[in-house]
């Protein structure tokens, strides 16, 4: 049997059945922007690898640190025992993010991240004697993973996790509109640990943007109800949306970041929670320790890539990069709103999204976009794209002219 009939018999694929019914494409190597694939055709990422490899492939800089970090160690346990690049990666975090985070937490993935996030909270209101705030106000259309405790803080009815609603935790949601903010506090803040919220863009729920006034107003709500705020970056962070985090548009500081995704620039698994010293000797009142700690938790390899990829990103003109993928995603994909087919389109940063009408055939818009030279990863009646940030204005206006096409 031919390898990709055997693969599709037996490995199973994010978001897919199993044996799986649509097609999968084999790639034999990644370099810049591109992949290659085993049919011999190269198509530039248009998806960063789900939103990671912000400098492409095949990086020097990146590569350098995995091999020189291999030889020394490639993993060892974090348990009462550390090592640099946990230390120098930690550093670096609490010196990017607001200054009012001072401890770190390294996961292992960005569901893993939010479960951190969310026993945090928890557990800081047990050693407050608070235990009755035990709930979470999320806001609609949110995702915040696929863990158990994640799906629960995702839109019950707008996500993909509607067929676990009857046996999730149930939490509350709120559309991000300031009236409906202040009706929800007001009802609910009495039982309420936190509200988590994705600041500014709303990933794979939609793929929504908000005004940055609305996260002000769920800062000060939160500050005024008592109620502590989370902010999973994992989608967000390290300059997708034009700022290094999207927190920034708001001027706001939140009690728990998470980060994931981009940390590594792609290469490996990561994530970390970070808070401040307020909720760190909270949750230490009465003894209590956080109940949490992931096999391959700040593993060696994947802090000192970690490290390398934020100082690459630091020492790049990201910021000029990310405005002109705007500028170009915006001029490039401006006439689709002329099509009877297209609901909206919107761009921040380096994300561009055409919004159908109607559901997309996701496996023949792939192959037109292969065909057209381009990878994309298209959900719902989202056509959307987050292109790493060295892609040239040729690399952008190739994706951009495969979307307008389809």
């Amino acid at each position: 049997m031919p390898n990709l009939a055997w693969e599709q018999q037996h490995v199973w694929h994010p978001y897919a059945a199993m044996p799986n019914p649509n097609p999968v494409y084999q790639v034999t190597s990644a370099y810049g922007v591109d992949l290659t694939l085993k049919d011999c055709r190269k198509v530039i990422d248009g998806m960063s690898s789900w939103w990671s490899a912000i400098h492409g492939y095949n990086v020097p800089e990146l590569n350098t640190a995995i091999e020189k970090q291999l030889q020394d160690m490639a993993h060892v346990m974090f348990g009462g025992l550390t090592h640099q690049p946990a230390i120098d990666l930690a550093k670096t975090l609490i010196n990017i993010t607001p200054t009012n985070l001072e401890h770190v937490f390294f996961a292992d993935s960005g569901s893993g991240a939010v479960e951190v996030a969310l026993k945090m909270a928890l557990q800081y209101q047990i050693g407050r004697k608070k235990d009755h705030k035990n709930k979470f106000l999320s806001l609609t259309n949110a995702y915040h993973g696929d863990t158990f405790a994640a799906m629960s803080v995702c839109d019950p009815n707008n996500s993909m996790h509607h067929l676990y609603k009857g046996l999730l935790p149930t939490h509350h949601f709120v559309a991000p509109d300031i009236q409906a903010l202040r009706e929800a506090f007001e009802a609910h803040h009495h039982e309420l640990a936190a509200m988590i919220v994705e600041p500014i863009v709303q990933g794979a729920g939609g793929m929504l943007f908000y005004p940055a006034e609305v996260l002000q107003e769920i800062r000060k709500l939160c500050d005024e109800y008592d109620v502590l705020l989370i902010a999973d970056e994992i989608a967000t962070g390290f300059g997708r949306t034009g700022k290094l985090f999207a927190c920034e548009h708001a001027d706001i500081q939140p009690d728990i970041l998470c980060l994931g995704k981009a940390l590594t620039g792609g290469y490996l698994t990561l994530a970390a929670v970070l808070t401040d010293l307020k909720i760190s000797q909270g949750i230490q009142k009465e003894g209590h320790i956080l109940m949490h700690g992931p096999t391959f938790m700040a593993n060696p390899l994947a802090c000192a890539v970690a490290k390398a990829s934020i100082d690459l990103l630091l020492d790049s003109p990201w910021q000029a990069r990310v405005s002109n993928i705007e500028s170009q995603l915006q001029e490039g994909l401006a006439p689709c709103l002329q099509s009877d087919k297209v609901a909206d389109v919107r761009v921040m940063g380096a994300i561009g999204v055409i919004e159908m009408k109607d559901a997309i055939d996701i496996p023949n818009v792939q192959a037109q976009l292969l065909d057209n030279g381009v990878w994309l990863r298209p959900f719902g009646k989202l056509l959307y794209t987050m292109p790493p940030f060295i892609c040239s204005d040729k690399h952008i206006q190739h994706i951009t002219q495969a979307m307008t096409s389809i």
